[in-house]
């Protein structure tokens, strides 16, 4: 739901409190005022939220509790008034709590999210007045981009292959008047050099393609996102169990960010050149799936030994990359829900980066704070290089062991960049197992906003 621009003249004030200025603010209120906040308990704690009424029996105005500083584990604690409070448009005023009233705005927003293909849901009535020197228009565009994300990615993928992918990475070129080209189906993908695209999709009904956008001025500095377009991930023939698979419509996270995050850069009228590279595809199985131990030659030239089919997701990025790599932008970015690794490390709201650009990984890390968009660097490990040296091929997609998965995942795309100055890569996962503030179930938008933050800064 859109902020309010302008008072409205119902709105209802919003106190947010803690517990150490709760008494200080009621004794500044009148004596029936006192009584309700006692008698209903309200202490202010996090989350706590009491609506005290006027001699008419309507809405005056409502408290909510911020908690104790130390005790607080959230992001986006206003968050949660959204989701409880009676329709109706309020007004912040924050008693003696510091609040970053931009973030806060914002996770208003994000936590309206609702995915209703298949169900109505219940939207919040709940508005926002949009406070006082905050970019009320900017945050609405982000939580647009974050739902255009979180539909895709929540969408199974009877309904979200290939060919649907492919319509909305075209719907999302129309909207912002860029270039969009389409290489699609083996023989196009062969003849294109895109080698290993068409073998981790050969085995499904829609073809496998690769989707590329282009927008901006192209004397701009040279920005390549890519992301990871495996619109469902059975694990081919090395196929996963049950358990593991019940999420795979959720592979295609990494193609579905970096769409979102295009979607911002174009929105916002970034002067970059953006390219961005969507190598879409289905790993499934039939009988021209690719085989454990098959050696794919990629488009780098690189040979890779294919160890496990369920390690796909790496090879359809390799020849994006290589791609990428062949213009030399100022920077390359890969998303990719790349490895369970990751999650083991790091868990599912935390993911990791990779970067041998110390000035980009500081960077990096400072705006994912200020942006309460969490995400951690782990290194390039260079003395892992051997594992991913199989001896019979160049490389070896998944190396035996299962330490380190992530890292050796990330060494292994690396490989693939050798001519652009600055690498990107992050591992996300895309997914919230539980709902949390401005974060319901399902789909979820990571690192795009941190990343946003750091080329604005960089680039413009």
């Amino acid at each position: 739901m859109p902020l309010v621009s302008a008072p409205d003249p119902q709105v209802v004030p919003l106190i947010v409190l803690a517990p150490a200025g709760l008494d200080a603010w009621l004794e500044r209120q009148d004596a029936p005022t006192r009584a309700w906040v006692r008698a209903a308990g309200f202490a202010a704690a996090a989350g706590e939220l009491l609506c005290c009424p006027t001699a008419d029996g309507m809405i005056g105005a409502v408290l909510f509790g911020w908690g104790a500083a130390a005790r607080r584990r959230e992001r986006f604690g206003l968050a949660v008034a959204a989701g409880k409070l009676p329709a109706g448009s309020y007004v912040l005023m924050p008693e003696g709590v510091g609040l970053d009233l931009e973030l806060e705005t914002l996770g208003w927003l994000l936590g309206d999210y609702r995915f209703e293909r298949y169900r109505a849901g219940k939207a919040s009535g709940a508005r926002l007045v949009c406070p006082e020197g905050v970019r009320g228009e900017r945050l609405e565009r982000i939580a647009a981009a974050a739902a255009l994300a979180q539909d895709l990615i929540n969408t199974p993928a009877r309904d979200l292959g290939p060919e649907a992918l492919e319509a909305a990475f075209v719907a999302l070129g129309g909207r912002h008047g860029a270039e969009v080209r389409v290489t699609r189906g083996a023989a196009a993908l062969r003849a294109a050099n895109l080698p290993m695209i068409e073998a981790v999709g050969a085995a499904a009904l829609e073809p496998p393609r690769l989707l590329d956008l282009g927008w901006g001025r192209p004397d701009a500095p040279k920005v390549t996102l890519v992301g990871k377009g495996v619109c469902f991930d059975t694990g081919g023939l090395d196929i996963k169990p049950a358990a593991s698979m019940g999420l795979m419509k959720k592979d295609m996270g990494g193609a579905a960010t970096a769409m979102a995050l295009a979607d911002l850069i174009m929105g916002l009228g970034l002067d970059l050149r953006l390219r961005l590279l969507v190598p879409a595809v289905e790993n499934a199985i039939s009988a021209p799936a690719m085989r454990p131990g098959d050696i794919l030659t990629s488009r780098k030239g690189l040979t890779v030994e294919v160890n496990n089919t369920d390690a796909e997701g790496r090879l359809v990025l390799a020849d994006a990359l290589a791609l990428a790599d062949e213009e030399a932008p100022e920077l390359i970015v890969s998303l990719a829900t790349l490895t369970g690794a990751a999650r083991v490390a790091l868990g599912p709201d935390v993911p990791p980066f990779f970067t041998d650009d110390e000035a980009l990984a500081a960077e990096l890390a400072r705006a994912s704070v200020a942006a309460a968009d969490p995400v951690w660097r782990l290194p390039f490990w260079d003395a892992y290089e051997p594992l991913i040296e199989p001896g019979i091929a160049d490389l070896d997609n998944a190396p035996p062991g299962g330490m380190a998965g992530a890292i050796t995942a990330a060494l292994f795309l690396r490989r693939f960049v050798t001519a652009a100055p600055r690498y990107l890569h992050v591992d996300i996962y895309g997914w919230t197992p539980q709902p949390r503030p401005a974060r319901p179930k399902g789909a979820a938008f990571q690192a795009a906003r941190a990343i946003l933050a750091v080329l604005e800064e960089r680039y413009c």
